[in-house]
């Protein structure tokens, strides 16, 4: 019984040796340490940095304009009204015509008018003997001077008679008040005319006025002199002159009316076009560049992605100073970026990344805007 024991012992004593041996299944100690080499974890690669393609931009001084929406209007306008009644006999001027300042527009009848100018003027002439005379004999003592002032009052009231006639046969001709345009005429031959009835709508076109409403925001930033440009909805672009700023805004809208003279020889441009005034605010240093590289941070905040000087992008968040044909140009960037025009959308602020000049062209291990392969 014991040697069946001893016998049990000594074959697990013998398997035991063999598992521990290296020459487990016939294999030589080279080919073992092979299988541990084969199952030790493999140490993971590095990632190399993203390509992104940058451009690097200097920024320029720029005019930081500010736009707005107007209308052209006559730079001055008057209604003539007549000033005396009477019936119009002639009239010398059509809508549309260009006149000069004292032009005749409309001829009033003058009626008995002249003839009352005769009686006023004979009066006159009487009034001037009678107060002659009495001067003659006051100064010999044989005339009052109670009589001398009333005789005097006599020959004043008889000029003031004369010259309220004269002016009222002035008033039958109505003159444009300056050099314009008649644009309407509200009278013809025949109609009646009471003292203040309209007879035409003269306006003045040279200069032409750009007129604009300005927010109570950005109205600090417009002065009276200023130069401005206006665009007109004809295609016209022309130069103007800030020549007045309101100093009280509407209760309504809380916006100051702004006027900008434009030369207008020969009225070439109309009143009442639809204008774009861009009025200059201050100098700003921006950099231009395509729309394509603005991006968005978490906050929804518009920017650009740049990279500094150890590869490291950053975001800066940007100012639209104006647009054009050229792009788009912006402040709010250091003077001199290195922006990223391809990729901004891959990587993030704070990831290392390697730039590489835009228009490049990504090897077969790397693309732009994308990890190593």
């Amino acid at each position: 019984m014991k040697s069946s024991y001893v016998i049990a012992l000594v074959i697990a004593l013998a398997a035991a040796g063999w598992l521990a041996s290296p020459y487990l299944a016939g294999s030589s100690p080279s080919e073992a340490e092979n299988i541990q080499a084969s199952v030790q974890p493999v140490a993971p690669v590095a990632k190399a940095p993203m390509r992104v393609q940058v451009r690097i931009s200097v920024a320029e001084t720029r005019i930081n304009s500010l736009v707005l929406t107007g209308q052209t209007e006559p730079s001055r306008h008057a209604t003539i009204r007549a000033e005396t009644a009477a019936r119009v006999v002639s009239v010398e001027t059509e809508e549309g015509t260009p006149v000069n300042k004292d032009d005749i527009i409309v001829r009033l009848a003058t009626d008995d008018r002249k003839a009352l100018l005769e009686e006023a003027r004979a009066l006159l002439k009487q009034r001037q003997i009678e107060y002659t005379a009495a001067s003659k004999l006051s100064s010999k003592g044989y005339q009052t001077q109670t009589r001398l002032a009333e005789t005097k009052a006599n020959l004043e009231a008889a000029e003031a008679r004369l010259r309220r006639i004269q002016i009222d046969i002035e008033r039958t001709v109505i003159r444009a008040p300056f050099d314009g345009v008649v644009q309407t005429r509200m009278v013809e031959v025949g109609d009646y005319l009471g003292v203040g009835d309209p007879v035409a709508l003269v306006i003045d076109l040279d200069p032409l006025v750009a007129v604009a409403q300005v927010s109570e925001r950005e109205i600090t930033g417009v002065a009276t002199g200023g130069e401005g440009k206006v665009r007109l909805v004809t295609g016209d672009m022309v130069d103007g002159r800030v020549r007045y700023v309101s100093l009280v805004g509407s209760e309504g809208t809380r916006t100051f009316r702004v006027e900008l003279e434009i030369r207008n020889t020969e009225s070439r441009l109309a009143a009442g076009l639809t204008a774009e005034i861009r009025l200059p605010v201050k100098a700003v240093e921006a950099h231009n560049m395509s729309p394509a590289a603005l991006t968005l941070d978490d906050a929804g905040v518009i920017g650009v992605k740049i990279v500094d000087g150890q590869n490291i992008v950053r975001f800066h968040p940007i100012q639209l100073v104006s647009d054009g044909l050229d792009g788009i140009w912006v402040a709010g960037l250091p003077r001199e970026a290195t922006i990223i025009t391809v990729g901004q959308e891959f990587v993030l602020p704070g990831q290392t990344v390697t730039p590489v000049p835009e228009g490049s062209t990504p090897t077969s291990r790397e693309n732009l805007s994308g990890s190593a392969s």
